[in-house]
């Protein structure tokens, strides 16, 4: 089910250096993460060309990425769910608490991951039943648009939409509403009819039980299943033009076409099999020598370790074991280190990459780059405005000085640093971009200088940090 042919080529197939040009693509720099994460993906893929039994033995290479904050490591993740075509859930350690304290338990992590696959493979079938669903949602509107006209001795529908008086003799009243329906259908087809109004019957989610002394992530198995089943379905009707409806009808024949049953089979086995689970903040739940919440953060350690070393989940779509997951850790460790965790959680996470601070070189490539830079994405806001937004080497240059100078004297906060720096530096001009109206400004060195130098030297700075 999970298997590809080695011919196929998709998210999951990528090698290992593909996997890092694409990451190249959006993050400069951290090379060393970058192959660590583009091998563990491709391992995750030849695991799954291996025989029934050698597969069950070969576990997952967890990784532990260290480096301060800023310098690509949620980046990479965020990144890696786009590539990777499996179920992907980023967590932050602080979320959980140790059971009996008021948080999430660390098991529910997995449950989101299942909810993740749930949903993955859920449109993968929506595109398999799409044409029946497609049809059986159109003659769904034909019979919603139809009982308007159908109960009119002699109406007919003309191009327009419009009731107009035609007749026909010998004519029965099941002939004039077939007759009206095929009208209609082609009307839906070119695309005639799509701001009409139709009134569609929705069923509302039930609201989540909460049971006091529960935290929010414990009423998700058994419990919260079988409560939903007890308490009655609501339903209320809408009205809504046609081209809405038309999507959310084909949603709901898409679910009834579809095998719940097999769909959950499915998303267990692409859990079990592909999953990735992204736990930021690992250095945040290291407990320190001061006393309170110490005690749940060294429980939540505890209460992870069973996790990545493999153990059965109840979800309410069936147990889930999380023996081939692949864990990938991120924290700063800039007060603590990774020894300070517990010694069986480390020796979950045999490989482990450091990310490096980010140089003046470094700021300049993340502001030329990535397709996604922020010098593109200024560019392209003030654009809506009719402004023409430029920047030079020498700017540019500038901008990156002043990112690293600032990092190095205050807080470092990495790239986040270039977000303070840009909004600083384009406050006036989008402030008066509206009142342009059109206009090409150059952001050069002069620039800059003049916008940020007074900036740069004032110690305090409280007003420029994030």
């Amino acid at each position: 089910m999970l298997g590809l042919t080695p011919n196929e080529k998709g998210p999951k197939e990528l090698t290992p250096r593909e996997i890092v040009a694409e990451l190249d693509r959006h993050i400069v720099g951290q090379a060393d993460a970058k192959r660590a994460v583009a091998i563990a993906l491709r391992n995750r893929w030849r695991r799954q060309r291996l025989p029934e039994e050698l597969r069950r033995e070969v576990a997952p290479k967890n990784i532990l990425m260290i480096g301060p904050t800023g310098v690509g490591k949620t980046e990479i993740a965020r990144r890696l769910a786009r590539l990777t075509g499996a179920p992907f859930v980023k967590v932050e350690a602080t979320k959980y608490t140790e059971v009996g304290y008021y948080g999430r338990d660390v098991e529910s992590m997995v449950r989101d991951l299942v909810e993740n696959a749930i949903g993955l493979v859920r449109e993968r079938q929506r595109g398999e039943v799409r044409e029946e669903a497609e049809r059986r949602a159109e003659q769904r509107l034909v019979d919603l648009l139809s009982p308007a006209v159908a109960d009119r001795d002699e109406a007919e529908l003309d191009e327009k939409g419009q009731a107009a008086e035609k007749g026909h003799a010998g004519e029965t009243p099941s002939d004039r509403r077939a007759r009206t329906k095929e009208k209609l259908r082609k009307m839906l087809a070119a695309g005639l009819l799509e701001d009409r109004p139709v009134e569609l019957q929705i069923e509302q989610r039930t609201a989540a039980m909460v049971v006091p002394g529960l935290g929010p992530g414990q009423m998700d198995v058994d419990l919260q299943g079988m409560l939903e089943k007890f308490m009655p379905k609501q339903t209320t009707r809408r009205e809504m033009k046609v081209s809405e409806a038309r999507k959310r009808l084909f949603e709901q024949e898409s679910d009834a076409l579809i095998n719940q049953d097999k769909l959950h089979a499915e998303a267990i086995e692409l859990t079990e099999n592909l999953g990735i689970l992204f736990v930021d903040e690992l250095d945040k739940v290291v407990a320190s020598d001061s006393r309170g919440a110490d005690v749940s953060r060294q429980g939540v350690q505890r209460d992870l370790l069973p996790i990545v070393e493999g153990t059965t989940v109840q979800t309410k779509y069936g147990q889930v074991q999380t023996d081939h997951i692949l864990f990938v850790a991120a924290g700063a460790f800039h007060k603590t280190s990774p020894s300070d965790l517990m010694p069986e959680l480390q020796g979950r996470f045999p490989i482990r990459v450091e990310l490096k601070d980010l140089t003046k070189d470094d700021f300049v490539r993340i502001l030329k780059e990535p397709t996604n830079s922020l010098t593109k994405q200024y560019a392209a806001l003030l654009g809506t405005e009719g402004i023409e937004l430029s920047f030079s080497d020498d700017g540019v240059d500038a901008l990156a000085d002043y990112a690293f100078r600032l990092n190095q004297t205050q807080q470092n906060i990495g790239a986040r640093r270039l977000y303070t720096i840009m909004e600083r530096l384009l406050e006036e001009l989008s402030f008066a971009a509206p009142e342009m109206k059109t206009g090409r400004v150059a952001v050069n060195a002069a620039y800059v200088h003049e916008r940020l130098e007074s900036i740069a030297k004032d110690q305090d700075l409280s007003q420029f940090i994030l």
